[in-house]
């Protein structure tokens, strides 16, 4: 299966992160906990250079909890502050301010010495479609946000949103998009749903999902489906799509029916808390190239 990538205003968006990254003292970057490197876009590193950076692990819930704090562990060795939330929920969110505290501790000294009192950290948040990142700056910012007006050196009509006397956020936030050769990267984000499902083929989709979710997390199809697992990932959306009466007229399996169930039942977490890709199994891939 082939997956194209329809990134839509990527040129505008990149434009719009260097134009305003000079404004800002930290990247906050909303990551799927599902697929934390597919989900992420290695620009925003150039383009994020000497800046604090944050790296959130969205939809923490719907994912694997060893492997979240695997993939904690991963980007703190490379650097970065990493949190877990879930957006939606907001679970998480009220410890952020103290984490960005933490992650801008550099930038509050500096201002310390300079002798430049409350200045609020202002913050951009980047991250690819379907992460959750206008919930997230939602959940963030609250109903008590309120718009400070315009800052000297931005750009016309750019917003800033005051969170609290101690952060600030742009409320135009640059959306990078990832670009992708790998096809496998296309399809850990078809299978979050990053890419609209009108543009995939459902049924191979959910295949793959399915021999995936037989290797990795053996019991979560008996335990959702009552099936008997087994590699044939096309014997086990037949047994799907019979127990859960997936039928045309006439009484013919309704395949596209049966592997929508399967992806909608994977994302809204119901199958449990799967994760699609693994921090040592980037270390082996790395070493291997």
């Amino acid at each position: 299966m082939n997956f194209q990538w329809y990134p839509g205003h990527m040129t505008k968006a990149k434009r719009m992160m260097q134009e305003n990254i000079k404004l800002i003292d930290l990247i906050i970057e909303l990551v799927d906990a599902r697929v934390p490197l597919s989900s992420r876009n290695p620009d925003i590193d150039e383009l994020g250079k000497n800046k604090a950076r944050l790296i959130l692990l969205n939809k923490a819930d719907l994912a694997d909890e060893r492997a979240n704090d695997a993939w904690m562990k991963y980007f703190q060795e490379k650097g970065y502050y990493v949190a877990k939330i879930n957006s939606k929920a907001g679970t998480g969110i009220k410890s952020l301010n103290g984490i960005i505290q933490e992650t801008c501790k550099e930038k509050l000294e500096r201002d310390r010495r300079k002798g430049i009192k409350n200045r609020p950290i202002r913050a951009m948040v980047v991250g690819i479609p379907n992460v959750g990142k206008s919930t997230f700056i939602n959940a963030l910012a609250g109903k008590a946000c309120t718009k400070t007006g315009n800052k000297p050196g931005v750009t016309k009509g750019k917003q800033w949103i005051r969170l609290n006397k101690g952060v600030e956020l742009l409320d135009t936030p640059g959306i990078l998009w990832p670009k992708f050769e790998d096809q496998t990267v296309g399809l850990k984000l078809a299978t979050i749903g990053s890419i609209k499902d009108e543009l995939l083929n459902i049924e191979e989709l959910s295949l793959e999902l399915l021999k995936f979710l037989g290797n990795r997390y053996s019991g979560v199809l008996n335990g959702r489906y009552e099936i008997e697992e087994c590699p044939d990932g096309l014997q086990m959306l037949n047994a799907i799509a019979m127990n859960r009466k997936c039928l045309k007229k006439g009484g013919e399996l309704d395949y596209p029916k049966a592997a929508g169930l399967i992806l909608d039942d994977f994302r809204s977490g119901k199958i449990g808390r799967i994760t699609l890709e693994f921090p040592a199994e980037q270390t082996e891939e790395t070493q291997e190239q």
